[in-house]
């Protein structure tokens, strides 16, 4: 009776576990986007504690002020930002924010890499978590225990 209770306190309610198909379709594909509830920790979405037009400034900075990439275009309304990375890799990416009560906003992003094969071998995984490394030292992470509060 015990083990049944904690079984189901533990439980996560819409995350996907990570299967082998999932792990093969991570690394032998050349595209990786972020969700809510995603099979892969280290792409689901981040929330922060700041304002939708702080985080869009706070990316627009980024990627305007790095030498390697190059903003396409950006859309305030929308909170999207489309970029091409010029140096190393040929990688496109769309960096979404998403303002979900007051400071309390959502970044997601997707990923593209260019390349002659149809996967990367987890490369755009990778770009993604330094954005979001990158993002977490500019502003107040969002824990997720706290998520739904």
């Amino acid at each position: 009776m015990y083990y049944k209770h904690v079984q189901i306190e533990n439980l996560q309610v819409g995350v996907r576990k990570m299967s082998i198909g999932n792990t093969l379709k991570k690394y032998f594909s050349n595209h990786a986007e972020t969700a809510e509830a995603h099979f892969d920790p280290a792409l689901r979405t981040h929330y922060y504690k700041t304002t939708k037009e702080k985080a869009l400034a706070i990316l627009e900075n980024y990627f305007g002020n790095h030498g390697t990439y190059e903003v396409n275009a950006i859309s305030q309304e929308h909170g999207e930002i489309s970029v091409n990375r010029t140096k190393g890799k040929k990688v496109f990416i769309v960096a979404t924010v998403i303002m979900v009560r007051p400071f309390h906003t959502a970044i997601d992003f997707s990923v593209t890499t260019e390349s002659i094969m149809p996967f990367d071998l987890g490369y755009s995984t990778k770009v993604i978590a330094q954005l979001y490394e990158k993002v977490n030292t500019e502003l107040p992470l969002i824990d997720d225990k706290y998520r739904r509060a």
